[in-house]
């Protein structure tokens, strides 16, 4: 291992330890994916071990413990969090209920919303999956990706890559009744503090409402809501 990352040689060859096993070490793989010496790889991977940030499968290679995934499920969601007051707010200012997505592989998860007080409304639940092939959250969450994790989907999706393009170049997305019928929808980027995009803002409501062109009245509350949640 070269030099110290954070000027304490034992965490920083701990975390190496760990990242090395991310995918399931044995020994041999370990010291030879870390570079570490034998003696002090072993060392390291017993301790996290007893610490249960790592486990042994079936085959007596170092896999991730359950230990990790507590930690991170104990961790506050900041960007959850930030999102509440804005969800409100978007809503509000557009009289439309609006949404937060993030992508999970294929599919698109729901995870804040703020509903339309009354009338006929687009209700999308916390925790409701939808697919990455349709609408205008799937549409901003792919749009910026890059072209190798965009191309496997194309085939399966209900915008092309030119509609991409054209998210990109105005910075929102819109659609009209492309995931459900009867539904129109605007999205814009949440970016974090590197400026990648990691969530989709969105407003949606019946077409009788929003229109054909949706974005032309609602796109820019949704790009100032997305522009005030990003680096959270």
């Amino acid at each position: 291992m070269g030099n110290s990352i954070s000027g304490v040689g034992v965490l920083d060859k701990a975390v190496l330890i760990l990242t090395s096993c991310a995918e399931g070490a044995s020994l041999a793989e370990l010291v030879d994916k870390s570079g570490l010496p034998r003696a002090t790889a072993h060392r390291l991977a017993q301790a996290l071990e007893a610490h249960r940030m790592l486990v042994r499968d079936h085959e007596n290679r170092w896999r991730p413990g359950p230990r990790l995934g507590e930690l991170a499920n104990t961790t506050p969601d900041v960007l959850l969090q930030a999102a509440e007051p804005i969800l409100k707010l978007l809503r509000d200012q557009t009289g439309e209920s609006a949404q937060l997505y993030r992508r999970r592989a294929d599919e698109r998860i729901c995870c804040a919303a703020a509903e339309r007080h009354s009338g006929l409304r687009d209700t999308v639940p916390v925790g409701a999956v939808l697919p990455m092939s349709a609408g205008s959250g799937a549409q901003v969450l792919l749009a910026w990706e890059p072209p190798e994790a965009v191309l496997p989907l194309l085939p399966k999706c209900r915008f092309t890559a030119q509609t991409l393009t054209e998210v990109r170049r105005r910075g929102y997305a819109q659609s009209v009744a492309e995931r459900e019928a009867g539904v129109a929808s605007v999205s814009a980027p949440v970016r974090d503090r590197t400026g990648r995009v990691v969530a989709a803002i969105s407003v949606s409501g019946p077409i009788e409402r929003l229109g054909r062109r949706p974005g032309d009245r609602l796109a820019m509350a949704v790009i100032r809501a997305g522009q005030r949640l990003s680096g959270h």
